[in-house]
């Protein structure tokens, strides 16, 4: 397995750069073709003239706006592309349902992996609610570039988000490329639950069995978090190992919920600091 055709789902010139230099990487590493696509949204505003007519000006001015930030996510992801002499495409499309589109998730459905930017309240990036458009309407594995500055890394180190859940596993297996190339996968429980078919000492020890047998070395750790959240606690056992990718399952409740109440997902998705590969 390797990921072959490869979406990069570009929001604004502020991290075009970035999640094309991610998905380039990966690119060099397993033969891929380069999918860039730009969802163009006309910016939705209420205009009320003296006469309570839209101020035509100011709707051609919100138009060309709009126009000159997709002229400059595609320059950016042109000039990465050719620089690299990697095979890639180039993709807009128009509309006011952003990620949600029918061109943007008919062409992540097509890909083997999607990469997109991380949600930041303070940039002009991805809304988290397009991101939940990935998650939940694409059925594929999104890679989600943190905003840490540094660029693509190596991956020398995983942690494996484990809680046994179908999306976790899911999750696992969607990641096989990464996993097999690293030097390490740490498959790491928060809370590990203790039943009488296991003990929380052994949470995650079958799923690294059955990785060990596709030649990955694995160990298995849990803690519990105590004071702190799930997410706080994954992403600080990530700075501790050193991993350069998290790997987790995404949303394991209902997306209503989720909406109303937050969870795993959409902390991971605010304050991870380095990559993360979510799968639904």
């Amino acid at each position: 397995m390797s990921y072959k055709t490869i979406v990069a789902v570009l929001s604004a010139a502020e991290d075009a750069g970035k999640v094309t230099d991610h998905a380039l990487a990966l690119a060099r590493r397993t033969g891929g073709h380069v999918v860039g696509i730009h969802a163009e949204s006309p910016v939705v505003v209420t205009l009320i003239a003296p006469m309570e007519y839209p101020d035509p000006s100011a709707v051609l001015d919100l138009q060309e706006r709009a126009r000159r930030q997709s002229r400059e996510v595609e320059q950016a992801f042109r000039s990465r592309c050719e620089r690299d002499d990697i095979s890639y495409e180039w993709r807009l499309f128009t509309g006011t349902a952003g990620y949600a589109s029918a061109g943007v998730i008919d062409s992540a459905r097509g890909a083997d992996i999607v990469i997109a930017g991380q949600f930041d309240p303070d940039a002009d990036g991805p809304a988290q609610e397009d991101i939940e458009d990935l998650l939940y309407e694409s059925g594929r594995p999104v890679y989600l570039v943190s905003n840490a500055p540094a660029g693509p890394e190596p991956i020398d180190r995983v942690l494996l988000a484990w809680n046994g859940s179908k999306e976790s596993a899911r999750a696992a297996f969607d990641a096989l490329p990464f996993l097999t190339a690293a030097k390490e996968v740490e498959i790491f429980t928060v809370d590990p639950p203790e039943n009488s078919m296991q003990s929380r000492e052994f949470c995650g020890a079958e799923l690294a069995a059955t990785l060990a047998r596709h030649g990955i070395k694995t160990t298995i750790a849990s803690r519990g978090s105590e004071r702190h959240s799930v997410a706080e606690t994954v992403n600080h056992r990530a700075t501790e190992i050193g991993a350069g990718l998290i790997v987790m399952g995404a949303y394991s409740h209902s997306r209503l919920r989720q909406r109303l109440f937050g969870g795993v997902t959409s902390a991971m998705m605010r304050h991870a600091r380095v990559p993360v590969l979510m799968s639904r």
